[in-house]
């Protein structure tokens, strides 16, 4: 047994962490109140019953056509906020081409050439993948 201390809404509370087997941690609350008592059971019912439930598959994305010019690829897997640029626009290294939500931050994606932007394979509230082709510009 481990020994810890949480902080639950403000207040500190000291819980025992067992090694049960494997990987798996079995946790005992030492002192808490009751409301804190059955959130925590509450949250550890739900955990476990979604680590049994398998993943949703994730639709196909569709295919893009390949397009000349410089492709500015996704750094990080996330959402598209906000598109700052349009087809046709003409754009400078280090302009701002959109915003991309990644882990609760928003992240300024910015022109890795000079040019026109040929393509933009996005739409705001997208979900992309880390290397995913975000527009073209040539």
């Amino acid at each position: 047994m481990r020994k810890f201390q949480i902080k639950v809404d403000g207040k500190v509370y000291e819980v025992e962490i067992e090694e049960v087997g494997g990987n798996e941690l079995s946790a005992g609350i030492i002192s808490a109140p009751e409301s804190v008592v059955g959130k925590v059971e509450e949250e550890s019912v739900s955990q476990k019953a979604a680590a049994k439930t398998s993943p949703a598959p994730t639709p196909a994305k569709a295919p893009v056509a390949a397009v000349a010019g410089e492709e500015v690829a996704a750094p990080m897997p996330g959402k598209i906020l906000q598109l700052k640029v349009k087809e046709g626009d003409s754009v400078n290294e280090g302009d701002i081409l959109l915003i991309l939500e990644a882990m609760k931050m928003e992240n300024e994606i910015v022109a890795n050439a000079s040019g026109n932007v040929k393509r933009i394979n996005v739409a705001v509230n997208d979900m992309v993948d880390t290397g995913d082709v975000l527009l073209v510009i040539g």
